[in-house]
C-alpha cells in the first residue's frame, strides 16, 4: 500500500504496525512501477521535494518519528534527480531533529536497479567543495561530466 507522506496522520495505526518507515519519491510508481512493487513490502510514503518544500518532508518525519517507535527508516528515489536528493536530506534532518538512533537506509533507483547509498555519500552530497575535491582527486575532467 502507498500513502502520501503528508496526508498521512503523524501516529497513523498503518504506521504503528509496521515499525519501519518506507518513503519513496512519489514519480517511482509510475515510473518504476515494478522496483517500487518489490520495495514496498507493506506500508510505503511517497512524497516529492518538487511539489512539497523539505522542511514540510522534514517535519512530518519528525513528527512520525515522536509518535511512532520506528526502529528503521528506507528512503528509494531516482538517481540523478535534484528534488528527489532533497529526500534523503530531509529524512536525515528529521532523525537528527528526533534525536534518536535508528537504522536509515537510503537507496536510489538507476535504470531500474535499486542501488544502496551510505548515509555518508549523502551528507557529502550537501558539502560541494567535499566533492569537487573528490573529483579532482580522481581525476575528472569536465569534459567527463
Amino acid at each position: 500500500m502507498i500513502l502520501d507522506l503528508l496526508s498521512t496522520n503523524s501516529g497513523s495505526h498503518l504506521l504503528r504496525r509496521e515499525g519501519e518507515l518506507r518513503i519513496i519519491g512519489s514519480c517511482l510508481a509510475v515510473e518504476w512501477p515494478e522496483a517500487v512493487k518489490e520495495y514496498c513490502r507493506g506500508l510505503c510514503l511517497s512524497t516529492c521535494p518538487e511539489r512539497d518544500h523539505i522542511n514540510v518532508i522534514a517535519l512530518k518525519v519528525a513528527s512520525i518519528l515522536a509518535r511512532v517507535d520506528v526502529r528503521r527508516i528506507s528512503v528509494l528515489t531516482v538517481d540523478g534527480s535534484p528534488h528527489c536528493l532533497q529526500l534523503h536530506h530531509s529524512v536525515e534532518e528529521a532523525v537528527r531533529i528526533s534525536g534518536r538512533e535508528l537504522e536509515v537506509e537510503h537507496a536510489v533507483l538507476q535504470k531500474g536497479r535499486v542501488i544502496q547509498v551510505s548515509g555518508r555519500a549523502v551528507k557529502f552530497a550537501r558539502y560541494l567543495s567535499r566533492v569537487e575535491n573528490l573529483l579532482r582527486g580522481c581525476g575528472e575532467s569536465d569534459s567527463d561530466r
